[in-house]
């Protein structure tokens, strides 16, 4: 029978299957007597020990919790149930600004055609927007632009689960219809883009890149893809991910980034940013839980925006961590992500983590009235990149921005913390693990999700609570740090930065910053304070106006 437990297999275990047994880890063997054996097994793991009276005194409270657990695993949960617990990341004393202010994106009055196709689909959203509204450029013949492309480039790339041509088509021509009616829905009015497929579109398979969900159907529409739709955007195609949110291999191969196809394109929202990357969409939608935006779009080159946790519905999306999960844009440029921002932001009634916030982005806003810091000591010694990191602080400089100097310093180490990902995601996949589904899946390393999951069962409820404890105090800490500061400019995988903000719920923009001495991008991060991404936008619009980085294409797609 699948993992069984031998002694020579599990030398930690002094009472063979008593750990499981107590824990009620069922995999389909009877279950045995709990003893004070039992117990001791189970104490050595989380570092605790009880005197001979008082592990008598649990058996009958440890037999019963098991009882419990049994009868608990009688319900079946969908993945979309949340727990009743809702994450909060606002600390004390702190509420999002809630008036919401006319929004000027200060785009070009007129963008010429480039008269090869190619460079159409190189072109930024904002670009697109303007040529669309003038009608220099049809939605239909953007849209199957970016569809040739993708059925010719997407094998190559292995970041494609489903093209949705048909539907696309009919959506452009609906736009351009309407557009030669005299109703323009906004900047994505027609505007072709993707989507990570953990989001749920009826009609469509919602693999989570997972081969037990390979075929999964989820009749609903996700939140996100409701709010694309209405302001007019097309969708073509839904991108691979890393099986249940982890890196880069999916069930189909591994996703290849653009600038050197021997190497993965990173994840887990892999096949968004190699396709955005790629020239095959202007923008996609990605999600993060502890890097999956800005990973991948530090290793294609792209620019991708993580919004404050609570900013967008994850309504309709596959759920990994319910406290830490977030779905962000990835796009060729800063302004394009406020673009998909401004439309996919907002409450939902249906994500009770949702939280109500303006996002008041303006072209006429002053950026050097802001105040900039940086990471000094991130910025200090020798190691690859850094001198790419560098430059930015030098570019943003030349342009008259005052950058003042502090450090990350936390009295709550973060790293534990991470922990808590690993128990909602062993909750969120529990039958996965007790029905021995996980076999089915491609990675099945030490550090897989297979034995993660595993791994986070014996993680006790109790400690699950300290750490939230620790995280309200990270959270409060960090709001005090960061205060001062409109934004604070950092290496996007320095120090504990991305562990910690992704824990606090605060917004990040990756941007490109340059080449490795391997050719593949990298990347500097602009972190800013809750529910303030129009300031990341502002800083990096400035950066990129000012630079060519995010310009740069990979050459064996520029064509």
């Amino acid at each position: 029978m699948k993992r069984k437990l031998h002694h020579t297999k599990w030398p930690f275990l002094a009472g063979g299957a008593i750990t499981f047994l107590l824990l009620g880890f069922n995999l389909g063997r009877n279950m045995g007597e709990i003893t004070p054996a039992t117990i001791d097994s189970a104490a050595d793991l989380i570092g605790l020990s009880f005197t001979n009276s008082e592990k008598d005194s649990m058996l009958t409270n440890l037999s019963n919790q098991r009882t419990n657990l049994e009868n608990l695993r009688k319900i079946t949960l969908e993945n979309s149930v949340a727990p009743a617990l809702i994450f909060n990341p606002l600390p004390q004393g702190f509420f999002p600004n809630q008036t919401q202010k006319p929004l000027d994106w200060g785009l070009p009055n007129t963008v010429e055609l480039p008269s090869q196709d190619h460079d159409i689909a190189y072109l930024p959203v904002h670009q697109l927007a303007v040529l669309i509204q003038s009608k220099k450029l049809s939605s239909e013949r953007l849209t199957q632009i970016y569809l040739d492309r993708i059925k010719t480039y997407s094998d190559t790339l292995q970041c494609l689960i489903t093209l949705m041509e048909e539907s696309a088509l009919q959506k452009a021509r609906q736009m351009d219809q309407e557009l030669a009616s005299g109703k323009y829905r906004g900047p994505l009015h027609g505007i072709p883009y993707g989507i990570k497929d953990l989001l749920a579109v009826p009609g469509t398979k919602t693999t989570w890149g997972a081969m037990p969900y390979k075929d999964q159907v989820i009749d609903e529409t996700a939140t996100v893809v409701e709010k694309l739709e209405d302001a007019g955007a097309v969708l073509v195609g839904k991108f691979t991910l890393g099986a249940l949110a982890m890196g880069d291999i999916w069930y189909g191969g591994v996703t290849k980034n653009p600038w050197n196809l021997k190497q993965g394109s990173s994840g887990s929202s892999a096949g968004s940013a190699s396709a955005v990357s790629a020239g095959l969409v202007p923008f996609a939608i990605g999600t993060e839980t502890l890097g999956s935006i800005v990973s991948p779009s530090t290793r294609n080159g792209v620019t991708g925006l993580r919004p404050t946790f609570g900013r967008v519905s994850k309504h309709g999306a596959m759920a990994l961590s319910w406290s830490m999960d977030k779905i962000g844009p990835i796009s060729r440029s800063a302004l394009d992500n406020a673009i998909v921002l401004a439309t996919i932001q907002g409450i939902d009634p249906k994500d009770p983590s949702t939280i109500p916030a303006a996002f008041n982005y303006s072209a006429k806003n002053n950026v050097k009235a802001l105040k900039i810091g940086y990471f000094q000591s991130f910025f200090e010694g020798e190691r690859p990149g850094i001198e790419n990191d560098k430059a930015v602080l030098e570019v943003l400089r030349s342009q008259g921005i005052e950058l003042h100097p502090l450090e990350l310093k936390t009295s709550i180490n973060p790293a534990p913390l991470v922990s808590m990902l690993m128990v909602e995601g062993a909750a969120a996949f529990d039958e996965l693990t007790r029905l021995n589904l996980d076999d089915q899946l491609v990675a099945q390393g030490r550090n897989a999700w297979p034995n993660l999951f595993r791994s986070a069962r014996f993680i006790p409820a109790v400690e699950y609570v300290q750490m939230s404890r620790q995280r309200s105090l990270l959270i409060q800490e960090m709001y005090q740090l960061m205060k001062d500061y409109d934004v604070i400019v950092t290496p996007s995988f320095a120090g504990q930065q991305l562990q910690i903000t992704n824990l606090t719920g605060h917004p990040a923009l990756c941007l490109p910053n340059g080449f490795g001495s391997n050719g593949s991008p990298t990347s500097i991060t602009l972190l800013g304070n809750l529910f303030e991404e129009e300031k990341l936008i502002m800083l990096g619009r400035l950066i990129q106006e000012n630079t060519d980085w995010q310009a740069k294409r990979p050459p064996l797609f520029d064509r």
